[in-house]
C-alpha cells in the first residue's frame, strides 16, 4: 500500500508517518516508481505506537516495542527492552499520582478552611448577599 492508504488505514497522517520514517521507526522502503510501499506489518507498527502514544508514552520509549515487532514477534511487547519501557512508565506513573494525591489533600484543606471562615460570622463586616439579590439592585 501506499503512503495516503496507510495513513487513512491508521487514522493519522502523511506527514506523522514521514516522521516516524525520519526517527527510524517505519521502514522507508521505495517501489521503482520512488513510492513509498508498506504492508500489513507496518501498519502493525504503526497502531502499537499511537496506542502507546495515547498511554502517555513518548515517541522515543514506543521504540523498543517496534523493534519487538519487527524482530517478528507477535506483540510489541513480548521483549525484555519492552517490559523496562513499561515498568519505568509505570513508575513514573505512580509518582505522578502520588503528587495529585498530595495536591488533592491540600486544596481539600483549603477549601475546608475557606468553608470554615465563610461560615462564621465576621464582626463588622458587610453582610453575605445573594447573587439574586444583585440582579434586582438591592
Amino acid at each position: 500500500m501506499r503512503i495516503g492508504e496507510l495513513a487513512e488505514r491508521a487514522g493519522t497522517t502523511t506527514r506523522t508517518l514521514r516522521y516516524y520514517e525520519s526517527r527510524g521507526l517505519l521502514p522507508a522502503r521505495r517501489a521503482d516508481n520512488g513510492y513509498r510501499t508498506y504492508d500489513e506489518s507496518d501498519l502493525r507498527l504503526i497502531q502499537q505506537i499511537r496506542t502507546l502514544q495515547d498511554f502517555g508514552f513518548d515517541l522515543e520509549e514506543t521504540r523498543p516495542f517496534v523493534d519487538c515487532l519487527r524482530a517478528g514477534h507477535p506483540a510489541g511487547d513480548a521483549c525484555p527492552a519492552s517490559l523496562a519501557v513499561y515498568r519505568r512508565k509505570l513508575g513514573e506513573l505512580d509518582r505522578l499520582v502520588d503528587q495529585l494525591r498530595a495536591v488533592r489533600t491540600e486544596v481539600a484543606a483549603q477549601l475546608a478552611r475557606a468553608e470554615l471562615e465563610a461560615s462564621a460570622e465576621v464582626p463588622g463586616g458587610p453582610e453575605p448577599r445573594c447573587a439574586l439579590d444583585w440582579e434586582d439592585g438591592r
